[in-house]
């Protein structure tokens, strides 16, 4: 196959990656699991190399060649998007393409629960969404500026590497900036958007301590900013977001954190009984005992918050596992498998 028959394919089984690499043949990622293409004999590098070709431009295939890395996304024939990471492997290049739909869910479609509409009126804050990779967290904040879109007059800037989904006409004003082809760095984009006459900026990925310092800092002037981050839960978010600066410093961004953090959702992709995958989540409002939490630096309360603050809206991962299993969708082997405290899932499934 060439690589339009590959992407092509790749949409039609619903995929949500496509893998190019060398010894293997191409292989997709159907409903979590890895399926070789059937039919497809392993690829050589020569061939890895006449997939990936038709994709690049001429200046994407010079800094590829330079760094032996690149990310970039591009439209496919009207029908989808897709996120490439090209990379070097025992000396080799290969290739991991991510489906990214042109259709952006309804936040009612995605899973969770009515309450997280209220993060769609707020004015400003700080909204984390965690979680492993290809675990739903661009859909869940794609489903958010969507609905922002659609509901409210806003200036949106998002800072992307690379863009990934492009939102439709709507009353809000989007500007989508890429890593490398609109800016430079992440600490430049994120400084100019204050210049900018932003409402909300969403950050694609928080990366390092100048990209978190910049979110608290657009957060604490009087904006809404969402951002994601390579974390397991609401405590572990509050822990890496304060472990990454000086000692010297913490105090001072436990404060700052504590003023802004509106609420973390970390996210669980998980495999149905019937072939597919269904969200389960986590779910932190920033009420004033977080925030005192957070400002004392007791973050090892938060789990304990959160389950017993169910009527405010919060919800532990194993809350929600338990309702899936309860409600037919998963099996209490596979919740076991991606339970955080698997005693407390086993206390709700009782």
């Amino acid at each position: 196959m060439n690589i339009q028959q590959l992407l092509d394919l790749t949409i039609r089984r619903n995929a949500s990656d496509l893998h190019l690499s060398v010894g293997f043949p191409p292989t997709l990622r159907v409903h979590g699991e890895l399926i070789p293409v059937p039919g497809e004999p392993s690829t050589t590098p020569e061939q890895i190399e006449s997939l990936i070709k038709p994709l690049l431009t001429d200046l994407q295939a010079n800094i590829f060649k330079e760094t032996f890395e690149l990310d970039f996304s591009f439209e496919f024939e009207g029908r989808a998007r897709f996120r490439v990471n090209l990379y070097r492997q025992k000396g080799h290049p290969g290739a991991a393409l991510r489906l990214i739909p042109y259709r952006i869910p309804l936040i009612e479609e995605l899973g969770l629960p009515p309450v997280i509409n209220k993060i769609i009126g707020l004015k400003q804050g700080f909204i984390l969404v965690t979680g492993p990779t290809g675990h739903g967290k661009s859909t869940t904040l794609a489903s958010f500026i969507n609905k922002i879109n659609q509901t409210r007059a806003a200036h949106v800037i998002t800072v992307e590497d690379p863009i990934e989904y492009v939102y439709p006409p709507g009353k809000s004003l989007i500007e989508q900036r890429e890593m490398y082809a609109d800016t430079k760095s992440w600490g430049n984009a994120l400084r100019a958007s204050l210049r900018e006459d932003p409402d909300v900026v969403l950050i694609g990925e928080m990366r390092d301590l100048e990209t978190i310092a910049s979110a608290m800092t657009i957060a604490e002037t009087g904006h809404l900013v969402f951002a994601t981050l390579h974390t397991n839960s609401a405590a572990q978010s509050v822990d890496r977001i304060i472990d990454v600066f000086p000692e010297i410093q913490q105090s001072q961004i436990r404060l700052q954190l504590a003023a802004t953090l509106e609420a973390i959702l970390s996210l669980r992709l998980i495999p149905t009984i019937a072939p597919g995958r269904i969200l389960a989540s986590e779910i932190l409002f920033a009420t004033p005992a977080v925030s005192n939490i957070i400002r004392e630096g007791k973050s090892y309360l938060i789990d304990n918050t959160i389950e017993t603050s169910a009527e405010l809206g919060m919800q532990p991962l194993e809350r929600s596992l338990a309702g899936l299993v309860k409600a037919g969708k998963i099996s209490q082997e596979v919740a076991m498998r991606y339970a955080l405290r698997p005693e407390l899932l086993l206390k709700l499934l009782k």
